[in-house]
């Protein structure tokens, strides 16, 4: 059978970090005899070499090619496609890995869109990756409709027959930017690419060792040099214009601008700042129109505007200004109705903790920003007048983002902005108040939560920036505090962390939260063989239940389905259940029960309560009170106790020198 994906994995001592690379491409649903992976070994110096060999032993799907120091990845992944036979050809780095149907759908995806390129969603762990790319599928993307120039890493499944046709390899040797050339080339000379979004495909991982290529130290010359080359695609395949502008906005904004700004700026030493600073100005002053510049927010063409014209101490000023601004997320209400949740929050952003204040009223003529700021307070006061001037267009999105993989989906969010009084005389705080439904059914990109624990992230895009935060910490008083939901055969339980009081959602993983040890004997009816139980649990219709009953005289588990109905509060469900009858021997049973039982690892939660059985009749008995230490036990425990205070004042004494 022909090869339909061939993975192509530069290595380079990559440690104990390529296993999970390696177990995610085992574990492909795409069938073993329709890909292959070709590790191409660059001269690593630990133990992989050998554990890619005993591997590619053990399996027909793996290859290994071993080749001397190249010095960066160009090289290796050149030798991978030559040496690869698939129709397309999928490229990983040695410390990150894919999603399970990753090669099967993206692959399907590209067969039913006739793509070139396809670019699969990805999911940063410690590492940024795009996110506007990502809002939704686009089937037939370009570089006109779609943000695809913010995604160049080379992690994306390409046709082999377009490289070869456009003759299209990656640039070699000890340098930088390789994967900006190869794939800008590939998105302006393809006939079609395709961005799939409702898959996580792709996880890219920051190694706790920092020893990734792109975060090791650079040399400003060189990196800089790779990145005109960038710009030399572009330029080489588009007209002058709106098109070829937007495009270098990429790198001024990400490669140039952002550099400069805040934290990261202040954190570089001062002469490696100053040498960054040249390079970067030299780049602006060289290639970038007016046009490339206009489009980007407000503070960072105040930045584009003091690196043109060579005012590297007010670029600091101004970064030292920024450094103090932080993003705010702050709940206001968490509801479930009709099985979504409801959360409301109000955002801005904040100077040194306090709400940011802005001029009242824009007396900037409309906010325009063309020219260069007379000093960093100019600066200061033009981003700041924008900011007001263009606060209808401010946004807030809400975000769940999966703790594990750091996958992350967009919710529907219904959102206001207000303009309150600030503190300080003749300001004003530029609040966004939103509304985000979470349907547990669908909020992962279309399909239901997957089981685990995901965290809440508020994303900010106010007048110079775009930042993100936890929703949180939580200051009403009370704190809402919802019930656990059944929705889509999964039970979901918002919570507040309990460190820094931000909301979580935990699917499928509660036992404590869903409240089921909390029932109480009035809470349970039992009339003949049928058993009625009051759960604190926001269910939106009926759905079926598992009551499982365990008893110490019985070696076998009585299991029974029954049936979860909600309640007219959102706050309480019932669960009923008939029991045949002779089927509960006389004793004390324990009753547990599964509230999903379709999912897929279903779980069985105890009760606080227990049922006696007696002549074929059913009642409640009132839980046990824990049994208190004998008398025996706490003289044992108080030995122990003596015992512990002579050992530490013995230790004492000896660290003392006695």
């Amino acid at each position: 059978m022909p090869v339909k994906v061939s993975v192509i994995v530069p290595v380079y001592n990559p440690g104990p970090y390529i296993q999970d690379c390696v177990a995610s491409l085992l574990q492909q649903s795409l069938p073993a005899d329709e890909y292959e992976v070709i590790f191409v070994d660059d001269g690593s110096t630990d133990d992989t070499p050998a554990l890619l060999d005993e591997l590619a032993l053990a399996d027909d799907r793996f290859q290994v090619i071993h080749q001397e120091n190249s010095g960066w990845s160009g090289k290796p992944r050149n030798v991978g496609i030559e040496a690869s036979r698939g129709e397309f050809v999928m490229f990983v780095d040695n410390d990150d890995y894919l999603g399970d149907e990753a090669l099967e759908r993206m692959y399907e995806y590209g067969v039913a869109n006739g793509a070139d390129v396809i670019v699969g969603k990805m999911a940063g762990k410690g590492r940024p990756v795009p996110v506007e790319l990502f809002r939704r599928n686009h089937p037939k993307a370009t570089v006109e409709n779609a943000p695809l120039i913010d995604s160049l890493t080379p992690h994306k499944m390409l046709r082999r027959a377009f490289l070869d046709r456009i003759g299209l390899r990656f640039p070699e040797g000890r340098r930088r930017l390789e994967d900006h050339v190869f794939v800008t080339e590939a998105y302006l000379r393809a006939d079609n690419v395709s961005v799939l979004s409702d898959y996580v495909c792709y996880y890219h991982v920051k190694r706790e060792d920092a020893s990734n290529a792109g975060f090791q130290r650079f040399d400003p010359v060189g990196y800089f040099r790779n990145l005109r080359e960038a710009l030399d695609v572009v330029e080489r395949y588009t007209e002058p214009g709106a098109v070829r502008d937007r495009l270098y906005r990429r790198w001024l904004r990400n490669e140039m601008v952002e550099r400069m700004r805040g934290n990261r700026l202040l954190k570089l030493p001062e002469d490696y700042r100053r040498e960054m600073f040249d390079e970067i100005r030299g780049v602006v002053v060289e290639r970038f129109g007016p046009g490339v510049a206009n489009g980007m927010q407000e503070a960072q063409r105040i930045v584009a505007a003091l690196i043109a014209a060579d005012r590297l101490d007010d670029v600091v000023a101004f970064a030292e200004w920024e450094a103090s601004l932080a993003p705010s997320a702050t709940p206001l209400s968490v509801e479930w109705r009709d099985g979504v949740l409801h959360v409301g929050f109000s955002a801005e952003f904040t100077s040194r903790g306090k709400p940011m204040a802005f001029p009242a009223e824009d007396d900037s003529d409309g906010a325009d920003l063309d020219g260069t700021p007379t000093d960093a307070d100019d600066a200061i006061a033009r981003v700041g007048a924008s900011t007001v001037a263009r606060f209808g267009s401010a946004t807030a999105d809400f975000l769940v983002r999966e703790r594990s993989t750091a996958a992350q989906f967009f919710q529907p969010v219904e959102l206001t902005r207000e303009t309150l009084p600030a503190d300080e005389d003749g300001q004003v705080r530029l609040v966004l108040r939103g509304t985000a439904t979470v349907d547990p059914g669908t909020a992962a990109g279309g399909v239901p939560l997957g089981g685990g624990l995901f965290d809440v992230f508020v994303r900010i895009k106010l007048g110079g920036w775009t930042r993100e935060c936890r929703l949180g910490p939580v200051k009403l008083d009370p704190r809402p505090v919802p019930p656990a939901g059944v929705v889509a055969s999964r039970v979901v339980l918002p919570y507040w962390t309990a460190k820094q009081a931000t909301l979580s959602l935990d699917v499928d993983r509660a036992v404590k939260g869903v409240g089921l040890g909390r029932v109480k004997p009035d809470d349970v009816t039992v009339t003949g063989d049928r058993l009625r139980v009051a759960l604190p649990l926001h269910v939106p219709g009926d759905t079926k239940t598992l009551l499982r009953l365990t008893s110490s005289a019985s070696a076998t588990p009585v299991e029974v389905p029954g049936t979860l109905s909600g309640a007219a509060d959102d706050a309480r469900a019932f669960v009923e259940a008939t029991l045949p009858s002779g089927t509960v021997a006389d004793g004390t049973w324990k009753p547990e029960l599964c509230l999903a039982p379709e999912a897929d690892e279903p779980r069985f939660l105890a009760m606080s309560v227990g049922l006696s059985a007696k002549g074929g009749r059913l009642q409640v008995v009132r839980p046990a009170k824990p049994a208190g230490p004998s008398g025996g036990q706490k003289l044992v425990r108080k030995v122990r106790r003596t015992l512990g205070k002579i050992a530490r004042k013995a230790g004492l004494r000896r660290g003392n020198g006695a």
